[in-house]
């Protein structure tokens, strides 16, 4: 991608982004909470001359740039603000100062290249429509996006189409890959509760319904759901994350009640209602096979991220008029809240390359020593105003 004009423009300020960059890294705030974050995203944007809007779900803040030439397209560009509750291990001289927390999935990096983006777009406004730049917290869970929609998004500030990116571990810097249609998972969550009546395991079993025995075949039931409901064309994962039950000092107490939590991932809304009715049947027919009772309860997180066939095309021809090669991503069973924008507007999720280090590894997401490649903040930059090119015309005519 080397002599791209806006990435070697880029180059010559990367500095003054990698410090902001390495800032927001020094001081992560948890979803819901970004208010330092997010006054620097607005003091930034301010100074560049941008029209700004804060407290847009709470703490999301939108920065609209309008172009030179008439036009009335409208594009969203995205980025996420907020950090994990991960203790950081990475002895960087940036290293997080807030004790328990860090930026483990790179959002220090999404925003520090939307606001690359803004930098270049305020000064280079020759296109024609408006760029919405959209700096939303809370995707780990807490509920940003929806928060922000919830608030008016779209409403307030119209987007004919939005994109978002992500950074991606081992894929070699400088690349860009993508696919249409599902890309990542639906995120949703079960707790199922089973309770008998609980007894006296040594001496008196045989008069006890006993939950531990339900629970073991329901753990063991519910891959069955993946290897015998689930079409064999598609994919699904079930994984349980907790069971709880009893107490570690009275081993000889059967408990009169148990729980077991997991979550459930799936890329259609037909598999997503499937793996929600049969965990209640398994569970409530095991229940009654040993004599106990059963609560299913399956919590839905964010859907499917699925990119439109039309902007993904266009995110494919932006990375690919850097230079960059552009593969095809298999879908991730991972998940993200980007996925409720797309269900309200066309639009497409684009991953960067971060590369590896010289050991030809490199620490994954929502990991204690996993950091922001600095060196693709150009690259991340020029690909922003590459889909501002794409969808607005910038720089034609």
């Amino acid at each position: 991608m080397g002599g791209h004009p806006v990435i070697e423009g880029v180059r010559e300020w990367q500095a003054d982004l990698a410090a902001i960059r390495q800032d927001i890294h020094a001081h992560p705030e948890l979803g819901m909470e970004e208010a330092r974050t997010s006054a620097l995203v607005a003091r930034e944007l301010k100074a560049l001359g941008i029209a700004v809007t804060e407290g847009v779900g709470k703490f999301g803040v939108v920065g609209t740039i309008t172009g030179t030439r008439p036009g009335q397209r409208v594009v969203g560009l995205r980025a996420d603000m907020d950090a994990l509750q991960i203790p950081e291990a990475t002895g960087l001289p940036y290293a997080s100062r807030n004790a328990g927390v860090m930026h483990a999935c790179g959002h220090d990096g999404h925003t520090t290249m939307l606001l690359g983006a803004a930098r270049w777009l305020a000064t280079h406004r020759d296109f024609a429509g408006t760029v919405h730049l959209i700096f939303q917290p809370a995707e780990e869970g807490r509920g940003g996006a929806r928060a922000m929609i919830e608030d008016g998004l779209f409403e307030r500030f119209p987007c004919d189409a939005i994109y978002g990116l992500h950074n991606k571990p081992t894929l070699p810097a400088g690349t860009f890959a993508i696919r249409s249609g599902p890309a990542l998972a639906a995120s949703d969550r079960f707790i199922v509760t089973f309770r008998g009546t609980g007894g006296h395991g040594g001496s008196t079993p045989h008069l006890a319904t006993d939950v531990t025995v339900v629970q073991a075949h329901f753990v063991l039931a519910l891959q069955t759901i993946i290897g015998r409901n689930v079409p064999a064309v598609e994919a699904a994962v079930l994984s349980v994350g907790s069971i709880q039950g009893g107490s570690p000092i009275s081993p000889n107490v059967m408990p009169a009640e148990l729980t077991v939590t997991g979550t459930a991932r799936s890329y259609t809304p037909a598999v997503r209602d499937l793996l929600e009715r049969r965990i209640g049947e398994i569970a409530h027919g095991l229940a009654a096979t040993y004599g106990c009772t059963a609560e299913a309860v399956y919590r839905r997180g964010v859907p499917a991220t699925v990119n439109h066939a039309e902007q993904t095309e266009v995110a494919r021809a932006a990375a690919g008029a850097l230079g960059a090669p552009v593969v095809e991503h298999a879908p991730v069973t991972g998940a993200e809240d980007f996925a409720l924008m797309l269900e309200q507007r066309p639009g497409a999720f684009m991953f960067i390359g971060g590369g590896t280090g010289p050991d030809g590894t490199s620490p994954n997401l929502h990991t204690p020593h996993f950091d922001f490649n600095d060196e693709i903040i150009p690259a991340g930059v020029a690909y922003w105003v590459s889909v501002v090119e794409q969808e607005l015309g910038m720089g034609r005519g």
